[in-house]
């Protein structure tokens, strides 16, 4: 008998295909909270998620069987971890799959901002150019020379960091502790590395203490040459506190492809001219996904095997 998944949000069809092949697939699950589980739930010694979705206690009471929660990116937010530690369940996530991926989108949303490639665009849309330099959009700052402050320099903001300075950029960052064998500056908090930067890319885990650590205050640091650029989770920026920065001029510009309340994305924002948002799109490219379903496929193999999690996540 093949072994039971339950499968929350709906995932990939190739990565579907896989696993109905070698496991009884159950779900995708309603996201809403009173949503009734699928039949057969109580088999499930797996359950894949993301982690932006709601892993609760009362989720994982609800499969008695349950050993593993398998996310599929890279995210492990939702997930109740005290509550799996006291039930002995593991957790994995994609660890540095999309990395590579994620950082040269975040390098993209970086010159989209800096460049003003968004109103470039719009400028010629609406017909204003006239193929001439008597009416042009203002002068702007490269990336040549510029700072560059990461906020979490884990395996995306390390690689971030590589390919900026590729662009010439000076690159300082912010982290829980220095990482040493990295030859770039360290600042001891984040307003200090605000204060320093032109450029505050912020590519840390969302957590309890990150949650709106991107404030006014930190905005305001910033000033109003710099650009905030947001590749992991609205979580961490105070969007209220973005907006009216973004409208009053306190910081030059952003790019954001996450947001607080996802898919919501505030009227406010969308209204705002220096403002580039994508769809959390920085992790969809073909080898991403193709690399986060092998290490999801990995990661099941050993868990039923009673092997080693290649990417586990320690509780």
């Amino acid at each position: 008998m093949k072994p039971t998944i339950l499968m929350a949000p709906k995932m990939p069809a190739a990565l579907v295909a896989r696993l109905r092949h070698d496991y009884e697939l159950l779900g995708p699950m309603e996201r809403s909270p009173d949503a009734a589980l699928p039949p057969g739930t109580g088999e499930a010694r797996v359950l894949l998620t993301v982690g932006g979705w709601r892993t609760d206690a009362a989720l994982m009471d609800a499969l008695p069987k349950l050993g593993l929660v398998a996310c599929y990116g890279t995210g492990v937010e939702g997930v109740d971890q005290a509550h799996a530690r006291a039930r002995g369940i593991l957790l994995s996530n994609a660890a540095d799959a999309n990395a590579d991926a994620v950082a040269e989108f975040a390098i993209g949303l970086t010159i989209a901002s800096v460049r003003q490639i968004g109103k470039g665009d719009r400028y010629i849309r609406a017909g204003r150019w006239g193929g001439n330099a008597i009416e042009r959009l203002p002068f702007v700052p490269g990336l040549a020379g510029r700072r560059l402050g990461i906020y979490g320099l884990g395996a995306i903001g390390a690689r971030i960091a590589t390919m900026a300075t590729a662009f010439g950029m000076e690159i300082g960052y912010h982290n829980r502790s220095k990482r040493p064998e990295l030859p770039y500056l360290y600042q001891d908090s984040l307003l200090n590395l605000a204060a320093w930067a032109d450029v505050l890319m912020v590519a840390v885990r969302a957590s309890v203490e990150t949650r709106h650590a991107v404030n006014a205050q930190v905005l305001q640091a910033l000033g109003p040459g710099g650009h905030l650029i947001n590749i992991s989770r609205g979580i961490a920026v105070d969007e209220d506190a973005l907006c009216d920065a973004l409208a009053a001029g306190t910081i030059a510009g952003a790019g954001l492809d996450v947001f607080e309340n996802e898919p919501n994305v505030p009227d406010r924002l969308k209204a705002l001219d220096n403002a580039i948002l994508t769809p959390h799109i920085a992790a969809t490219t073909e080898s991403a996904q193709a690399a986060q379903q092998a290490l999801l496929l990995r990661n099941l193999e050993a868990f039923f095997a009673g092997k080693p999690l290649p990417s586990g996540v320690p509780l």
